[in-house]
């Protein structure tokens, strides 16, 4: 996609010289730091994050809306704002026209991540899971707006899988329906986000950075609907979370959920928060862990797309 610049769409000096000169840029997402992580950690990682970016050669575009302005590469200041700013909004694609119009400052989701980089120019994003179809689907008709925006952006997301506390199956069923294209790097299972696999077969399997910038060539030279690439790459098995003391964790989170009625947009950082307080801090590792791997392989794609 071309890139398109308003005064609510401003890319930063070194992100729009990058841009114009075909040099590798990342995309990264703020809700990590504003909602995901805990002060001041959350400026830590944020930093660390935009450094394994920068050492691959590649150039970082962490996104935020800062006063109704999207933010297309954050300067330390900004990058301060969004990890320390109170009552931050948390900010999905069909926030950005109202947090535009009434000049709010939030962090973007997944979804609103993916639209402004591509709007933007920007090709690749690395994250660590993303939203999908929840648990109880059947009854509740909870899906994240992540799903829809994937169907109609073209954007690779780097990404350890779905959060673990969704209904992976529904969601990798959804997936194909809306014409997403899923491919494990060097994994046949879907990664479990915490988790190695989620145990759940994936279709198409690539080993190198560069298959993968070849899949998004073919994207772009057979045409067709706007749809993103998924890269699911699984944390190390090593730095997984204990797969026992996850399940039981998540069993007793769901079933708290249950019992204090907690629902829509609430019942994501409920569930997070409990496994991170129910696994005494582990899963917040393995979450950082995925991050990690996870930028560092979107860097990788992001040069090998830049070389024609």
């Amino acid at each position: 996609m071309h890139s398109t610049t308003t005064p609510l769409l401003q890319p930063s000096d070194e992100v729009a010289e990058a841009l114009a000169a075909g040099a590798p840029v990342v995309a990264l997402e703020s809700t990590i730091i504003s909602h995901g992580l805990p002060q001041p950690r959350n400026l830590e990682v944020a930093r660390e994050l935009e450094g394994i970016v920068r050492e691959a050669g590649a150039v970082p575009a962490t996104i935020a809306v800062l006063d109704g302005v999207a933010r297309v590469g954050l300067d330390e200041a900004e990058l301060e704002r969004i990890a320390t700013e109170p009552g931050l909004r948390k900010l999905g694609q069909r926030d950005l026209p109202v947090a535009a119009a009434l000049k709010a400052s939030g962090a973007t989701t997944v979804s609103a991540t993916s639209f402004l980089a591509a709007r933007a120019g920007i090709r690749i994003f690395a994250t660590g899971g993303l939203g999908g179809v929840h648990r109880g689907w059947t009854e509740e008709q909870d899906e994240s707006a992540d799903l829809d925006t994937l169907a109609r952006t073209r954007i690779t997301v780097v990404c350890a899988g779905v959060k673990s506390i969704l209904d992976v199956r529904a969601t990798l069923q959804r997936l194909e329906t809306r014409g997403v294209t899923v491919a494990g790097y060097r994994t046949d299972t879907f990664p479990g986000f915490y988790l190695h696999s989620s145990g759940e077969p994936v279709d198409w399997r690539i080993e190198t950075p560069e298959q993968a910038a070849a899949i998004m060539r073919g994207q772009d030279a057979l045409g067709g609907q706007e749809t993103a690439l998924i890269v699911a790459n699984p944390v190390p098995a090593e730095l997984q979370l204990d797969p026992a003391l996850h399940d039981r964790v998540l069993a007793e989170a769901l079933a708290a959920a249950d019992r204090d009625g907690v629902t829509g947009q609430a019942i994501t950082p409920f569930l997070l928060g409990y496994l991170v307080r129910g696994t005494g801090g582990a899963s917040l590792e393995a979450n950082l862990a995925a991050v990690r791997g996870n930028t560092a392989l979107a860097a990788r794609i992001a040069l090998a797309w830049s070389r024609p």
